[in-house]
């Protein structure tokens, strides 16, 4: 196990990442504010939807979230160019994750991907040769690294793209509804939108999904597919970045793939000014033994989080509950719509709430989610509360899944003032699964 984890290798290839990754994650923040990214999400809204636990973190007032993502963007920059390393690293890290909590409204599972990558950059020596560190101080300059930082790396991805795999087994996606559905929005795009309608395609998508979230690392491990499959999946992240628009994350795939390819051609393809490291030496650090127990936790941390839905009492598409960070991606479409009246229990009056008075268009979705109709009530709850007004609090919400009827998510008389929120186990003031859902936990 010592000689597998902390045998020395070649480090070109977390060199070659290193570059790529800082430049990827500036474009991310960067981006963020070009595309008024920032601006939706963080400074328009009045109301922020943060992780449950997480109300602290709320966004800077004023144009602030704008000098945050630059900095970030400075941040990735300086990572890129491998300055300050360690501090830039673990300060892009802890601003993005301040982020990822700080509002549930443009949750994406990339975005928790990026967290995990974030962290292990920051164990990684990723800054000992090729940056302005290793220029400015020769001793740390290094061209090896543990053996370890390759095995993280590929088995954090191989999880990642198994558990996408696994959850595309249900009825919608292999039958191609969800699919349809999904290329539905697509139709007005330039030369493709026809040929996405097509049933043919839905199919393809289904299965071509399935496959390649399955095989791709196992087929990249294997020296005879490594180049078919590099191949193939750059065509399967350009596709998905074409059609869906999902900001680097395509590409920080496609970067992920110098850890598969032998280090001697990394290292001959791109550092060919870097010697090669070739002595195979073990080297045992003084904390290996903690080392391996954080792996461990890790690991079993990262095959346990995908699987909880299923010792959840309720069907995860339908309440959502065990659906983040469990790389169920882009695998239901959910709509529907939701309305909430106070009575006043002073006056006896009821009145319905202006839900364009607190929440932006695309903040509304999180009315149709459990946890975002739990939050928005302790929101109104307090606003009277402050005022000392008792009241009780109704909601009609109905919801859509993949475009079926909409059906009661909970009960509309059923005093929301009243309800609590568990976070590892199901709420049952949810109302179940419609018949219409007869699948799947």
């Amino acid at each position: 196990m010592n000689e597998l984890l902390f045998k020395r290798v070649d480090n070109s290839p977390l060199v070659v990442f290193r570059v790529l990754f800082g430049l990827l994650i500036a474009l991310e923040a960067w981006g963020a504010i070009l595309t008024g990214w920032v601006r939706r999400t963080l400074i328009e809204p009045q109301f922020t939807f943060n992780f449950i636990g997480f109300d602290f973190l709320q966004p800077l007032p004023g144009n602030g979230m704008y000098f945050y993502f630059g900095l970030m963007g400075l941040f990735g920059i300086f990572v890129m160019l491998g300055f300050k390393y360690r501090f830039s690293i673990i300060a892009y890290t802890l601003l993005w994750t301040s982020v990822y909590l700080m509002q549930k409204t443009s949750y994406n599972n990339h975005y928790y991907l990026l967290i995990l990558l974030l962290i292990f950059m920051c164990i990684v020596p990723a800054h000992r040769y090729f940056s302005v560190d290793a220029k400015r101080s020769p001793g740390l300059k290094s061209i090896s690294m543990p053996n370890w930082v390759v095995l993280f790396l590929i088995a954090q991805i191989w999880i990642v793209y198994t558990y996408a795999s696994l959850a595309k087994f249900y009825p919608d996606w292999m039958d191609g509804t969800f699919p349809e559905l999904l290329m539905k929005g697509k139709a007005h795009y330039w030369l493709i939108g026809d040929l996405l309608q097509e049933p043919w395609i839905h199919m393809s998508i289904a299965y071509f999904g399935i496959l390649f979230d399955l095989l791709v690392v196992p087929l990249l491990l294997w020296k005879r597919t490594r180049v078919v499959i590099f191949w193939i999946s750059v065509f399967f992240h350009l596709f998905n970045s074409i059609v869906f628009q999902i900001g680097i994350f395509p590409y920080m795939s496609l970067a992920f793939t110098v850890f598969f390819f032998s280090k001697e051609y990394i290292n001959r393809t791109f550092l060919k000014f870097k010697p090669f490291y070739n002595n195979a030496e073990t080297k045992i650090p003084k904390l290996g033994p903690y080392f391996k127990v954080f792996l461990v936790l890790w690991f079993a941390i990262q095959l346990l989080l995908p699987v909880r839905h299923h010792f959840i009492q309720s069907n995860v598409f339908w309440t959502e509950e065990g659906h983040r960070m469990s790389w169920r991606m882009m695998l239901r479409s959910k709509s529907g719509s939701a309305s909430f009246r106070i009575k006043n229990l002073n006056t006896g009056k009821t009145e319905y709430v202006k839900l364009d008075n607190y929440l932006t268009t695309k903040q509304k979705r999180n009315l149709l989610k459990p946890d975002g109709i739990y939050q928005f009530t302790q929101k109104l709850k307090k606003e009277y509360a402050d005022k000392d007004i008792p009241i009780e609090i109704y909601a009609r919400v109905k919801v859509s899944l993949n475009g079926r009827k909409p059906e009661l998510f909970i009960d509309p008389q059923l005093d929301l003032a009243t309800i609590e929120w568990n976070y590892f186990t199901h709420n049952d003031w949810i109302l179940p699964q419609p018949e219409s859902i007869s699948w799947g936990r």
